[in-house]
């Protein structure tokens, strides 16, 4: 591909002298979290996936391909020592104007694949077509988009550098580019289908030939050269080439724009979502960066690596996985001396000729390894939360470096621990001449990625071999400078200044989906990121024997912390040999899966933004909007005093001339009557629209409750009863005992605790205590079948506590400094104190009213 030099744009040399090493997060442990020099380091993060290719300079590739440098992904804090603003913003815009340059080139160059397109989609309808229309949208698909996104660009860039001064912003347009790269994932998953498209029609008709053989780009304004031949094919790589430079400026303009300058945030946040949006298409992007070649001159290039826990001897071990165009390689890192080198230890390798995925029926049960208790991972997160409020109070108040590194060690060691513990989803591969292997993963979606870029490369002719040391030690050798994924992913590895992510309510529509070749039983899940690894929160129902199912379903997701949001579509299987013996469920099959970022500015709105998501040729359509947790913590009366939701429970309760509120009766005896087995009952939401149609049964006391709840969803009715105790006015266990309830489950001393917490509830009003009680003893009952609905007390705790216990208002303004704040104190307290009821021995009220306690403190 031809240097932009040649293109009339001046060199950038600023590019060539921008980048310093940057340390590893997990250098300081070795895979099994044993500790070796220092605390993590700060601010290191994934670094992005760079293109090498001649666009960028010359040096700058030499050097990364030889010296095993790494290109640092983080800006450095403000400007550079010894560098003054002015200075800075000087070199703002020499940055901006070499970029702009490139763009005006950019533009031309995607103008030029457009100029054919009109009047072959003309003769597309005649008797006498080039191309068919369905080889146009496939050759040009997404150019047309792209194309419109960088002009807008450019036109409202360049009149801000050519009328150039200090106060001039720009990071807002950084920030809009950014959050439109799901465009590029679009055209770089099309990208070599179009690219065999193109071939094939040049192939097969002489005049598409000639025009994709010679395409006339335009010369930049100020170029003597007024056209330039292009190939369609050069030009259709123009696109996968421009992403990774975009990335680049960002990094330039970072490190020249002063840190309390208004663009500073917005460049961040633009280089956040492209760094997540390359490393996300790592193996898309020009394969010649991984290239390595044995000592036989073959080569062999890295695919796909990252870090996954390994069972291993009956326990867990964090391994670095490295697939290459042949192999899978499973890698340690060695214990080093401070200052040495760090280096790969290899553990085993698969020439994948020899790798074979055991179907589940087939594989022989796991070794036992025992699973981390759900509220011991639980009790994990609440000490994450609260070292990270911790560290940003010390921030805050100018603290000893000393001091947070110190919790950041603590915090790190924390989150390995929750890492390394809280997988469960098996991922085993065998070797066809012996051993098999185990690793557990906590995201189908991973296993699927895995899985499809292992079986995509077994689809090419693959010879089986045996590496002799001498090959071994260079190939692990070549994993370090090659690997993509740089860090453990844990939030202490992150930089201080990016994004904490979402806390609050993703609201999620799943619409419908097209493009299945034949009819199947279809469903889909949802999955959000929550402390470095995903969790699926969310399923619709099974569409039955339809290549075109439309679900319609509405779900409300509570988000800590998250990032992003994957949509995975299964077919159902209801073959019951079909079980999997490491975790005795049937296996449905993926059909298809996607991801989202959770960009703030997009989802940050009152509106459903609605979207499509592309996946190995299928099309999800959703739509989503958000609501923040300061804005879900308010409880707001119903207006009309008849119905049951928003309204006291005293004032229900004597209407109904009952103890417990209907609702909550009939929902309960629903559920234990068919969803009890149901996996992850409580945890999995319902369908929203479901809920709204029970809510409004309910609410008119409609004569046929009964027969709805029978017919309906059992996650709806669950959904139901916890929607009902989130709108009531004030929560069940009252705001004026909330402050009391928040000082008795800090209280040490176990006594003084049942003391408090039982004198608490006998401060109830009855309808309260006696609707408490009766909720208690039916999530216990819920508990009891936790070996087959996976829902333990410490769930069903985080599920209800905050839902129970969550005050009205926020007390103090205080209180909403930050929502991870609010999530890692309230929240957390609000699950211990449902959770000391939960594990209390039975609690009767008469005993309860009959037996009362010597209590001092007033509440």
């Amino acid at each position: 591909m031809e240097p932009l030099s040649h293109r009339g744009l001046p060199r950038l040399s600023w590019i060539d002298t921008l980048y310093s090493n940057f340390s590893y997060g997990a250098d300081d442990y070795d895979g099994e979290g044993n500790e070796e020099q220092k605390g993590p380091p700060e601010g290191s993060e994934t670094m992005p996936y760079i293109d090498e290719s001649p666009t960028m300079s010359p040096q700058l590739s030499a050097r990364s391909q030889g010296g095993g440098d790494s290109i640092s992904p983080t800006p450095p804090e403000g400007l550079a020592p010894g560098v003054d603003a002015g200075k800075g913003l000087e070199m703002r815009k020499l940055v901006l104007s070499g970029f702009l340059a490139s763009e005006e080139i950019y533009i031309n160059q995607l103008e030029a694949l457009l100029l054919p397109m009109k009047p072959l989609k003309a003769t597309a309808t005649t008797s006498q077509p080039v191309l068919t229309i369905q080889q146009i949208e496939t050759i040009f698909y997404k150019i047309q988009d792209i194309y419109e996104i960088h002009k807008e660009f450019y036109d409202n860039l360049c009149p801000k550098v050519q009328q150039w001064d200090s106060q001039v912003t720009m990071g807002h347009l950084f920030q809009k580019l950014a959050s439109q790269l799901g465009v590029y994932k679009a055209f770089v998953d099309n990208y070599k289908v179009a690219l065999e498209t193109a071939e094939k029609c040049s192939q097969s008709n002489n005049q598409f030939q000639k025009i994709s053989e010679e395409l006339k780009v335009k010369g930049p304004k100020d170029s003597k050269d007024s056209h330039t031949s292009v190939t369609m094919e050069a030009l259709l790589y123009k696109p996968i080439d421009r992403v990774t430079r975009s990335t680049l400026v960002l990094h330039d303009l970072l490190k020249h724009t002063p840190v309390d300058h208004p663009d500073y945030p917005l460049l961040q946040d633009a280089l956040r979502i492209s760094q997540n949006f390359l490393s996300s298409i790592n193996e898309d992007i020009d394969p010649r960066r991984t290239a390595v070649t044995t000592p036989k001159g073959e080569t062999r290039q890295l695919v796909k690596d990252g870090f996954l826990v390994e069972v291993s001897e009956s326990s867990r071990k964090l391994r670095h996985v490295f697939l290459f165009t042949d192999v899978l390689l499973c890698a340690k890192l060695k214990k080093t001396s401070a200052g040495k080198h760090q280096q790969y230890d290899c553990k085993w390798y698969i020439p994948l000729a020899d790798l074979v995925f055991p179907s589940p029926e087939e594989s022989e049960a796991s070794p036992q390894v025992h699973p981390f208790p759900d509220h011991e991972l639980e009790d994990m997160k609440m000490k994450i939360s609260a070292l990270k409020s911790e560290i940003q109070k010390e921030k805050a108040n100018k603290g000893q470096s000393r001091a947070i590194e110190r919790l950041k060690k603590k915090m790190f060691e924390n989150e390995f621990l929750l890492l390394l513990n809280s997988p469960t989803i098996p991922f085993r591969i065998h070797n066809r001449n012996g051993k098999s292997y185990l690793f557990l993963l906590s995201s189908d979606y991973e296993r699927s990625e895995w899985r499809e870029a292992i079986q995509k490369l077994q689809k090419k002719d693959l010879q089986a071999f045996v590496l002799s040391s001498v090959e071994l030690q260079v190939l692990t050798g070549s994993c370090f400078k090659l690997r993509t994924v740089h860090n453990i992913p844990v939030t202490s590895n992150k930089d201080d200044d990016e994004s904490p992510g979402l806390y609050g309510f993703l609201h999620v529509i799943v619409h419908s989906a097209k493009g299945f070749k034949q009819s199947a039983n279809l469903y889909c899940t949802l999955e959000v990121d929550s402390f470095g690894y995903f969790v699926s929160k969310a399923k619709t129902r099974v569409f039955r024997d339809t290549t075109e199912p439309k679900w319609d379903e509405e779900f409300e997701i509570e988000l800590e912390g998250s990032q992003s949001l994957r949509i995975l579509c299964y077919e159902k299987c209801y073959d019951k040999t079909k079980v999997n013996k490491d975790n005795n469920e049937i296996v449905d099959k993926i059909m298809g899966k996607g991801q989202i970022q959770l960009d703030p500015q997009t989802v940050e709105t009152k509106n459903w933004h609605t979207d499509v998501i592309e996946m190995n040729g299928i099309k999800v359509e959703f739509s989503m909007k958000f609501t923040s947790r300061d804005m879900s913590l308010k409880r707001t009366p119903s207006k009309k005093q008849t119905g049951v939701f928003g309204v006291k429970i005293s004032v229900v309760t004597k209407r109904e001339r009952s103890k417990v509120p209907y609702i909550v009766r009939q929902c309960v005896e629903e559920v234990e009557k068919r969803g009890i087995e149901e996996v992850g009952i409580y945890r999995i939401s319902g369908v929203a629209t479901d809920i709204q149609a029970l809510k409004a049964v309910f609410d008119a006391n409609n004569k046929d409750i009964l027969l709805m709840l029978s017919d309906m969803d059992i996650n709806a009715i669950a959904g139901t009863l916890k929607l009902y105790f989130r709108e009531l006015p004030e929560p069940l266990l009252t705001d004026r005992l909330y402050p009391a309830f928040m000082e008795g489950i800090a209280l040490s001393d176990p006594a003084a605790k049942e003391n408090c917490m039982m004198h608490l509830l006998r401060s109830l009003p009855d309808p309260n205590l006696i609707t408490f009680l009766f909720l208690l003893e039916h999530l216990k009952r819920v508990a009891e079948k936790e070996p087959i609905n996976k829902m333990s007390l410490h769930n069903l705790a985080t599920v209800f506590g905050p839902t129970l216990l969550r005050p009205s208002e926020v007390e103090s303004k205080a209180h909403l400094t930050s929502a991870a704040d609010i999530w890692s104190h309230d929240v957390m307290a609000q699950v211990q104190v449902l959770l000391y009821y939960l594990q209390h021995p039975p609690i009767s009220f008469a005993e309860l009213k009959r037996n009362t306690l010597y209590f001092s403190t007033d509440v």
